[in-house]
């Protein structure tokens, strides 16, 4: 058979690489005329939701097993320190502690850095034993602050090497610099963008099942079922085979559940001492110092653009700050196009718990200053913000999705020509707008199995993990749709490392490596069935077809579904599937616009509206869709708005590790939501979820800038920062 190379992602710690495979070069199943889909492509109702709402569904957290202890992790107090002496022995005096774990001599590289570990018979004595360890710490010099890191003689976060890490110099500097001067317009400006927590409703945790012998099973809060029995057999000192990882329900990960992680290897120590399961989830606090964060960044950078606003020179001086790991921010310009580029990269460490994938890794912090460099070089230039882009992406997905999204905000009549303009009294409005871009694509990583019983049950298997984001609903209406059967009438099971292999849900590659294979392993089942039943009704299997509970030949002859299935025997249908190019597709364009009302006597942001129109390639599930397109929008508008990690820089701990202080936009917050479908691109399935939080900083900063005339350059955008920006505005007019 003939071989193609085509490229596909790969999801390594939930950042996307691109690598090429060779697959068939033959035809397959085919996802069919959409017009005529009965499920996919319709909003659907999601088929685990009765057992939410209901409590049946279990989470990690509510795993409750025999014998089962409760484990608890001594985080360290300080930035960086080293343990001058540990006594653990009130600890492990305490009746009911069962299992102390002590890491003597340790040196501690952030607050929340794992000291000790316990495991007793209920929460409350494992608290005890928590409390009743006693540790003598010897600080040392930390950094915390970036703009002090970076500065010659500051403290080293690592104790082997530098605080900043050069990555990347692309482009003539002095070449780029020079062109500024033909330019027509010039921006330039230093924006800043924040710690955000990715602030998951269960935090990280697991239950290890280990009892002795040569199995173990992980209840693990994951978004990779496959990632984490490797993991833990090597702190179990078992074979991987013999470890099984069962994630029903996951309560959110945004990018920072990948693998077994700290808590799930504090759990399997402790498991391994006692011989007994464990029950180990982060408190809240701890889940705020020990879990990651959406990595910050500083980036200096200058634009310039001719009279009709093409970008034609672009330099950039990019910092990502990712604490004592790697950052992550797209290089610039971000999706944008200009003649000459100029722009270093580095890293700069400091002691912070190192930042992890969090949607859409490093495309916040690059879309939040393109886009506002665009709005000023469009107003230096009397050019319309929607106009400016277009002019320099050249894209039809964008100029079709920024057009839409105008018409449903409303943006020729309610955005400002001048910031402020013709508003009286202290409530000003005003309309942003900010463009995404992410790759979305699948590959070959799903093994899927479709079962039909001669009952006439239906059954579909795969062992990938649901993040919140419908995968038990959409896989379930693949198959119903395959074989013109209700959505009921199929039951999924995913979420078990015993059923086929599954890719790590990140980088928005679940539904498009999935949903082919899904496909694949439905139109198997659905061709043995015909094979099996075609000579009962005078056919050959190919011109039957499956529809309304019924198969049908074109002969005029017909089963019911149970009929049908009642002529396969005693052993039904058992079929395999994988991903087949062709039926998904990678990537997708995004269009965020803002509404806003800015008080210029509080300095509050009231958002108003927030559109979102996004392309997807095939919509599994509408109403899925519209779902995660509302949550990033939510979570873009945290970002922009609300959300940050304050560390003191004198003493390097976090202010606000609680839910009180780190402000999470709530009810009161919430705008009138739009989301939009971009029906017009008719590719394959397309992973969809990172784009929906990426330019929404952008629009709102926009948004607050043609209200009232203030431009704000570091995230999040808080009252205090507006008013001192009115201040200014003032002081310069007086």
């Amino acid at each position: 058979m003939a071989k193609r190379k085509i490229k596909v992602p790969k999801v390594v710690n939930g950042m996307e690489q691109m690598v090429e495979i060779e697959v068939d070069d033959a035809a397959g199943p085919q996802w069919g005329d959409r017009s005529q889909m009965r499920l996919l492509n319709h909003h659907l109702p999601r088929v685990d939701g009765p057992d939410k709402v209901t409590g049946a569904a279990k989470y990690t957290h509510d795993i409750r097993l025999p014998g089962m202890l409760y484990g608890r992790i001594l985080p360290s107090p300080h930035p960086k320190a080293r343990v001058a002496s540990l006594d653990a022995r009130a600890a492990e005096a305490i009746p009911g502690v069962a299992a102390v774990l002590t890491f003597p001599n340790k040196t501690l590289m952030y607050q929340g850095d794992p000291v000790a570990a316990v495991a007793a018979r209920t929460p409350e004595l494992a608290e005890d034993a928590i409390r009743a360890i006693k540790v003598q710490y010897e600080p040392l010099p930390f950094v915390v602050d970036a703009d002090e890191a970076m500065k010659p003689g500051a403290p080293q976060a690592h104790n082997n090497g530098p605080n900043v890490r050069p990555d990347e110099s692309r482009g003539d500097a002095d070449a780029v610099n020079a062109l500024f001067a033909q330019c027509a317009a010039v921006a330039e400006g230093e924006y800043r963008t924040q710690f955000q927590h990715h602030a998951c409703l269960e935090t990280h945790g697991v239950v290890v099942d280990y009892r002795g012998g040569d199995t173990a099973t992980v209840y693990s809060s994951t978004q990779g079922t496959f990632s984490v029995p490797g993991d833990a057999a090597q702190e179990l000192g078992l074979d991987e085979s013999k470890v099984t990882c069962i994630v029903h329900h996951m309560g959110g990960g945004f990018g920072s559940k990948f693998g077994l992680d700290l808590p799930g290897a504090m759990a399997c120590r402790l498991a391994k001492k006692v011989n007994k399961p464990v029950h180990l989830m982060l408190t809240r606090e701890d889940e705020f110092l020990m879990a990651g964060n959406r990595s910050a960044s500083i980036t200096r950078m200058k634009v310039g653009a001719d009279k009709d606003g093409k970008l034609l020179a672009l330099t950039a001086e990019q910092h990502r700050l990712g604490g004592l790991g790697d950052g992550s921010q797209r290089g610039q310009p971000y999706i944008y196009h200009a003649e000459h580029v100029h722009r270093t990269v580095d890293s700069v460490y400091t002691n912070i718990d190192s930042s992890r994938a969090f949607r859409g890794p490093g495309c916040p912090q690059a879309s939040f200053p393109m886009e506002s460099l665009l709005d000023e070089l469009a107003a230096k230039l009397d050019l319309d913000p929607i106009e400016i882009r277009k002019r320099n992406t050249g894209d039809p997905f964008y100029a079709r999705q920024m057009d839409i999204g105008a018409q449903k905000i409303g943006w020729a009549q309610g955005r400002n020509k001048q910031p402020g303009a013709g508003q009286s009294g202290m409530k000003k409005r005003g309309m942003g707008l900010g463009l995404a871009q992410w790759g979305g694509g699948g590959g070959p990583a799903c093994q899927v199995t479709v079962k039909i019983a001669p009952d006439g049950g239906v059954d579909v298997s795969v062992g990938t993990q649901d993040l919140g984001t419908g995968t038990r609903t959409y896989t379930a209406a693949i198959v119903a749709e395959e074989f013109g059967l209700p959505l009921a009438a199929v039951r999924p099971h995913i979420g078990d490392s015993r059923l086929g292999n599954a890719n790590a849900s990140g980088g928005s590659t679940t539904a498009p490596s999935l949903a082919p294979a899904v496909k694949d392993a439905a139109y198997n089942a659905r061709m043995a069935l015909f094979a099996r039943v075609a000579p009962a009704l005078g056919a050959k299997p190919e011109d039957l077809m499956a529809q309304d509970g019924k198969v049908m030949a074109a002969n005029g002859k017909a089963l019911t579904w149970k009929q049908a299935c009642a002529a396969l025997g005693t052993q039904g249908v058992t079929a395999q599937g994988e991903w087949k190019p062709g039926l998904s597709d990678g990537g997708v364009h995004g269009v965020h616009l803002a509404e806003v009302e800015v008080d210029t006597e509080t300095g509050k942001v009231q958002v108003l509206k927030l559109v979102g129109v996004q392309d997807c390639g095939l919509p599994l599930n509408r109403s899925g869709i519209e779902s995660q397109l509302n949550g990033g929008l939510i979570q873009g508008m945290g970002y922009g708005l609300y959300e940050g990690k304050v560390t003191d820089r004198e003493t390097g701990l976090m202010l606000n590790p609680n839910m009180e202080e780190y402000k999470l936009p709530g009810a009161l917050e919430m705008p009138e939501f739009i989301p939009v479908i971009d029906d017009a691109d008719t590719r394959g399935v397309i992973g969809m979820a990172e784009p929906g939080t990426i330019p929404t900083a952008g629009a709102l900063a926009n948004a607050i800038y043609n209200a009232c005339g203030v431009r704000v350059r570091s995230l999040p955008i808080t009252p205090d920062k507006i008013l001192n920006g009115l201040a200014e505005l003032n002081g310069k007019g007086a």
